[in-house]
């Protein structure tokens, strides 16, 4: 019996053939001169899919083209989020200044140091060019502007006030980097000591303890308890070194091929880490800043409170907060309030939903939710200071424990020797 696919499954491949049925043109810039009737010379760029497109363009405006090259696309590094923050908060400070946005955005492109996103840039230019507007020119480029940020550049076009909107995401985006940073400063010391002290075990159990091992074997004399326990997990470890060491790195490289693929394996892992004993609180509040920033950004630009749920769900950061937020977007549609929806979740503290009600209640959301995430960035500073002054002397006292005994288990025969003799 012949098996129907799943409605959602039939609508992505359609969805699927349709962008590669209506995938644009590579399109490149194109450096070239030219006269027109009278013999005067004229230069420019245009962007073009083949010389012909230029040639016919150029031949439409009256000039015959004498040179005409392709620029070489210079090679840049990967635009990153700063990259994205950086150019919000200089595009906001020219509109301020009252330079056209087309003009502001033809300053930024020439001027930043990455080819890739200049390059960038000038596409979205052009964009704008040809009659698309701001918002759209953005929502063609989603792997570097979320549907957030996209949702917002149209709110400020529609509203009239895409310079203060702009002033808003650059702040957004600037508070939500320094927490990542954060978070990850408090995470990049403990893997790196863990690493490092990893590495001296591996070498003290595959060249220094075997050392060892042939001077004791000329004593002719019993060894102690704890200098043999030792030579028998580098037999071990040296029997089974590619297991040891191979396993491990087989299984994560497996576990990352898997978090980046796999839908479920990214939420398995998001509930793990928010269970953590000592990271999971600090994930948590750094989350569920990020949400509340997030909430008062949308609210602050008049974008509806259920609209902007699906864009607070994408960043969240987490899937129990993404579902959560779902969640809560269905029990608003349906005339909830907003903090008897995020109650029913079961993710958010009191705190946030006293200050929740109390915004519902007074007509000041926005604010109130960032007052919130103000309050969750200052917890998770202190609890980043208070990791890191936790974890050092802990993982000091393993590693002096764990290298230490190993050391003075090799040399409590030579101690022994010395006192016989």
């Amino acid at each position: 019996m012949a098996t129907r696919a799943p409605a959602s499954a039939a609508r992505s491949t359609a969805s699927a053939t349709e962008r590669k049925r209506t995938k644009t043109p590579t399109q490149y810039v194109f450096e070239w001169e030219g006269k027109d009737r009278k013999g005067k010379i004229f230069t420019g760029e245009m962007r073009a899919e083949t010389q012909n497109d230029v040639h016919a363009t150029l031949r439409k405006q009256g000039i015959s083209v004498t040179k005409l090259k392709r620029r070489r696309a210079a090679r840049g590094r990967k635009i990153t989020e700063k990259d994205i923050t950086f150019f919000t908060r200089q595009l906001a400070t020219m509109l301020k200044a009252g330079i056209p946005l087309l003009q502001a955005i033809d300053i930024i492109g020439r001027g930043h140091g990455n080819p890739n996103f200049t390059r960038l840039l000038n596409d979205i230019r052009f964009d704008i060019e040809s009659g698309s507007s701001m918002a759209q020119a953005f929502r063609r480029h989603p792997r570097y502007f979320d549907s957030l940020y996209c949702n917002l550049i149209d709110a400020g076009e529609q509203g009239g006030i895409l310079e203060s909107l702009l002033e808003n995401l650059s702040l957004y985006k600037e508070k939500t980097i320094a927490l990542k940073s954060k978070i990850r400063s408090a995470m990049i010391y403990p893997i790196a000591v863990l690493a490092v002290a990893f590495a001296v075990l591996v070498v003290l159990m595959l060249f220094v303890i075997p050392a060892f091992k042939d001077v004791f074997s000329s004593f002719g004399a019993n060894l102690p308890t704890p200098t043999l326990l030792v030579i028998a997990m580098s037999d071990f470890f040296t029997d089974y070194w590619y297991l040891i060491l191979g396993v491990p790195i087989i299984a994560i490289i497996l576990y990352v091929r898997a978090l980046r693929s796999s839908e479920k394996v990214q939420r398995l892992t998001d509930r793990f880490l928010l269970r953590l004993p000592i990271f999971g609180p600090l994930l948590r509040k750094a989350t569920i800043a990020r949400w509340t920033r997030t909430l008062a950004t949308m609210f602050a630009a008049g974008s509806p409170l259920v609209e902007s749920m699906d864009s607070v769900a994408g960043a969240a950061g987490s899937w129990v907060y993404h579902d959560a937020t779902l969640e809560i977007r269905q029990a608003v549609s349906i005339g909830t309030s907003l903090t008897n929806a995020m109650q029913a979740t079961h993710v958010f503290d009191n705190m946030v939903l006293q200050m929740a009600q109390i915004g519902e209640e007074s007509g000041s959301l926005d604010n109130m939710l960032t007052k919130v995430a103000e309050f969750y960035e200052r917890e998770v500073d202190d609890a980043v200071a208070a990791i890191s002054s936790l974890i050092e002397p802990v993982i000091i006292v393993v590693l002096g424990v764990l290298i230490g005994g190993m050391v003075i288990a090799m040399y409590l025969p030579i101690f022994k020797l010395g006192q016989v003799i």
